[in-house]
C-alpha cells in the first residue's frame, strides 16, 4: 500500500474523533465539515515519515486549521444589532443540517457551546483539546507559541468561564434544573398536558421587543395561553438547552453556539412556574453570565 493510501485510511479510520475537535472548536457542522476537508488537504502533502503517532498528528493539524478559523471569525464576525426571532422554527444559516446541529448541539451542551463562542481562540483551543480531549498541554503548545504553563494558564481561565458559579444550594439548583428539563421536553415534545402542568394557573410570560416585532413589550398571562405560546415556538426548542443564567438555571437558544434568546423562570416552593421572561435584546443577553451546567 502506498503513502498516501495508507494516509487515507488512516485519516477515514479517525474521522470521527477530528469531526467532533473540529466541532466542538468551531461549533457548527457545515465549519467542522469544511475544516476537516483543509485538513485532509495539509496532512496529504505533508511528509508523514517521521511521525509516529498519527491520531496525534491528525489531531494537531485540525486543531491548527481551525484555530486559523477561529483567528479569522474574530477579526470578521459581525454580530446583527437588530436579531428578530419571529420564525418560532430558527434554524442555523451556514448551509449545515439543522436536525444534526440539533442533535450534536444537544450532545455537547449548548451552554457549553455558547460559553465556548466567547473565548478567545487560544483559551478556546486550550480548553478543547486538554479538558475535553486529553491533549497534553505541551503539545497544544507549539500550536500558540506558548509555554505548556501559559497553556495551562489560558485553559484554566476558560474553565472557570465554563463552569460558572451560583450563590444558590446544589439541591436548589437540582429542583429548578428538574423543572427546567420538563419545560423543555414537554415543549420540544409538543406534549401540551404535561406544559401546562408545570405552569401555575397565573403564570406570567414577559417577551422583550426583540422577541416579537411590537412595538411594546408582550405580556402573556394564564397557563392555557403560555403553554399555547410555548407550543408555537417548538422549532426554537431544538437549538436550546438548560444554562446557568446570572447563577441561576433557566434555558439558553443558541444555533451555532451564538446566543440568541434566554428564557429565565421564577418558581413557587411548590415548583411550579409563576413566571417566564424571554431575552433577545443583544445588550440584555450581552450583561448575562452565561455558563455551562453539570450533566
Amino acid at each position: 500500500m502506498g503513502e498516501s493510501a495508507w494516509l487515507a485510511e488512516r485519516f477515514e479510520e479517525h474521522r470521527t474523533h477530528l469531526r467532533a475537535v473540529a466541532y466542538r472548536m468551531l461549533g457548527s457542522v457545515s465549519e467542522a465539515d469544511d475544516a476537516l476537508q483543509e485538513a485532509w488537504l495539509r496532512a496529504s502533502r505533508a511528509d508523514t515519515d517521521d511521525v509516529e503517532n498519527i491520531a496525534g498528528w491528525l489531531t494537531t493539524v485540525v486543531a491548527r486549521v481551525c484555530l486559523n478559523l477561529l483567528r479569522t471569525r474574530e477579526r470578521q464576525r459581525e454580530e446583527p444589532l437588530d436579531v428578530r426571532l419571529t420564525d418560532p422554527a430558527v434554524a442555523p444559516e451556514d448551509g449545515g443540517d439543522p436536525e444534526e446541529e440539533a442533535v450534536l448541539a444537544d450532545s455537547v451542551g449548548v451552554a457549553l457551546l455558547v460559553v465556548l463562542d466567547t473565548l478567545s481562540p487560544a483559551e478556546r483551543l486550550a480548553f478543547v483539546l486538554h479538558d475535553m480531549f486529553a491533549v497534553p498541554f505541551d503539545d497544544i503548545g507549539p500550536m500558540l507559541e506558548r509555554s505548556p504553563a501559559a497553556v495551562r494558564q489560558l485553559a484554566s481561565r476558560a474553565r472557570r468561564r465554563v463552569k460558572g458559579a451560583s450563590p444558590l444550594p446544589e439541591a436548589d439548583l437540582t429542583r429548578r434544573r428538574r423543572v427546567v428539563d420538563a419545560f423543555l421536553a414537554a415543549t420540544r415534545g409538543g406534549d401540551f398536558e404535561a406544559l401546562v402542568a408545570l405552569l401555575h394557573p397565573d403564570v406570567v410570560l414577559h417577551a422583550d421587543t426583540f422577541v416579537i416585532p411590537t412595538p411594546e413589550p408582550v405580556v402573556v398571562s394564564g397557563a392555557i395561553t403560555v403553554a399555547k405560546g410555548a407550543m408555537a415556538a417548538t422549532g426554537r426548542a431544538h437549538f436550546t438547552g438548560p444554562a446557568l443564567l446570572d447563577g441561576t438555571v433557566g434555558l439558553a437558544m443558541a444555533p451555532l453556539g451564538r446566543l440568541r434568546l434566554v428564557l429565565t423562570f421564577t418558581l413557587t416552593d411548590d415548583d411550579l412556574i409563576t413566571g417566564i421572561d424571554v431575552i433577545a435584546d443583544p445588550d440584555r443577553l450581552g450583561e448575562l453570565e452565561v455558563a455551562a451546567l453539570d450533566a
